[in-house]
């Protein structure tokens, strides 16, 4: 005999908005609006369907998530998700067309652009270390994770026109990195 309760129903919830049928519900009267916005996005119809209809499989497979508007919520990922294939997509064809190193072939690439390459990104990589931090967490939320100048003052409780100084800055102090003479920019371990 076993002493476990019986797994919860529908019925054992108190909140219907915890459900699976007020998901389901919900899911379908804005699935409309989440297909004509990334529609809009990635510009194919046939592909927007197919991203939200992953997203309601990826919602479904997983436990409900308790947000205050689930409306709001399933908008803001439908646009998520066509960024995600927007970004996975412009790596597809950069991939496709030689942009990236691992379709080139090794032999082709030149030992000294290789080198160079190298102690190009190491001097970059420095730069941004020595930003403020707040400085730094502008520029890699905006040219790593994507995020808009606005997205981005919204969430750190500044201007749009404080970020967009960040910005200049972090952009200003990569490419000064760039500028160096190549003598100053010989990594310490070079002969």
């Amino acid at each position: 005999m076993s002493t476990l309760p019986p797994e919860p129903t529908e019925l054992d919830h108190p909140d219907p908005r915890g459900s699976r049928a007020h998901f389901l519900q919900v899911f379908l009267s804005q699935r409309s609006q989440m297909e004509a916005l990334v529609s809009r996005r990635v510009g194919c119809r046939a592909t927007a369907a197919d991203l939200v209809q992953d997203l309601f499989l990826r919602f479904w497979r997983r436990p409900l998530v308790q947000v205050e508007e689930l409306s709001t919520y399933l908008l803001r990922c439908a646009g998520n998700i066509a960024i995600d294939h927007l970004r996975s997509e412009g790596a597809r064809v950069r991939v496709s067309e030689g942009w990236l190193p691992e379709q080139q072939d090794n032999r082709s690439i030149e030992p000294q652009a290789a080198l160079e390459a190298g102690n190009d990104l190491r001097h970059v990589e420095a730069a941004l270390r020595s930003l403020p931090e707040r400085t730094r967490q502008i520029f890699l939320l905006n040219r790593i994770h994507g995020r808009k100048y606005a997205e981005i003052a919204k969430a750190m409780g500044l201007s749009q026109s404080a970020v967009e100084k960040h910005m200049m800055r972090a952009l200003e102090a990569c490419k000064a990195s760039l500028r160096e003479p190549a003598t100053t920019r010989t990594p310490r371990n070079a002969p």
